[in-house]
Parts: C-alpha cells; structure tokens; sequence
C-alpha cells in the first residue's frame, strides 16, 4: 500500500487546496463587491471617485469590451461554456504546478478566480456586472469588475513567469 503521507512542497507547503482558496477569495470579493454596488445603485450612475476614476454601474452582455454584446443572447451562453471550459483546463494545470512553481500557481488562480466571477454573473444575471471606470478628459477605458483585475493581473503574471523562466540557466 502506498505510503500517504503529505509530501513536502518547494513552495513553502502551498498545495492544490491553497491555491483553490485564492482563487474563492477572488470570487468572494468580486461577487460582494457585485451585489453591493448592484443593491447601492442604479444603472448607469456614477460616483467621482478621484478625477480620473468613478463607480458605475454597467452591464455587459458580451466579453471584454463589450465584444459581440449587441447579439441576441447566445453569446451568454458561448462565454459561460468558454468560461467553465478554462476554468476545468486551468484547474488542471494548477494540480500539476501547485506545490512546485509559485508564481504560475498564483497567476492560474487570478485567472481561474476572476473566470468564475465572471460566469457566476452570466448565469445568475444574463449579463456581467462592471463598475470600475477609468478615464482621462474626453477618453473612457471600459467599466471592468474585480473578476477582470483578477484575470489581468494573472495573465501578466503569467507572462511574466514565462519570462523569468525563460531566462534562468539551463541545468546541465
């Protein structure tokens, strides 16, 4: 019988469980900062924040930057499956990286976190719920949520990983 003792990780003890866990706390925030706004707000009302950032409410129907949001509702469905399929293959591959290799586990769980924030809304709402807005004068970047800060961040810190990796000395 194989021995079943918890193997010691590379990572400082930071397993599967560990990394699932950020990503929860990543939907927990994005999902109560969603209801909140959504209870504390109207649609399309705008909070000054700063001179260049405001609280709004919006809801997009499509992907990021609204892409394919004037369709007539398939594409719900199209991002929630697109959205569960990379949250499976994701899960996947932070089983094989958790434990071993830190700063990839972390970046999977931004975006597995802010993917699931996401469909959570689609299926729930029809639609996704965005309230962050950033703009300078006359120019607007596209409300976002706290989902698409997860899945940004974590893509960058993917590609960053990449990098660092790439450029470390091959062992011989």
């Amino acid at each position: 019988m194989p021995d079943a003792t918890p193997q010691p990780s590379t990572d400082g003890g930071r397993s599967l469980g560990f990394w699932l866990m950020v990503a929860l706390a990543i939907i927990i925030l994005d999902q109560a900062t969603k209801l909140y706004l959504d209870q504390a707000m109207t649609y399309a009302q705008r909070i000054s924040v700063l001179p260049v950032f405001d609280l709004t409410l919006v809801y997009n129907q499509g992907a990021a930057f609204s892409f394919l949001a004037d369709q007539p509702g398939w594409q719900r469905w199209f991002f929630t499956a697109l959205g569960l399929v990379a949250a499976v293959v994701i899960g996947l591959i932070l089983r094989r990286t958790a434990g071993r290799q830190p700063r990839l586990s972390l970046a999977l769980a931004m975006i597995l976190g802010g993917a699931l924030g996401n469909v959570i809304d689609r299926v729930a709402y029809g639609h996704v719920i965005d309230f962050l807005l950033f703009y300078w004068k006359n120019w607007y970047y596209p409300a976002f949520n706290l989902a698409d800060v997860g899945i940004t961040c974590g893509a960058i810190l993917l590609v960053l990983d990449e990098l660092l990796r790439m450029r470390k000395p091959k062992a011989a």
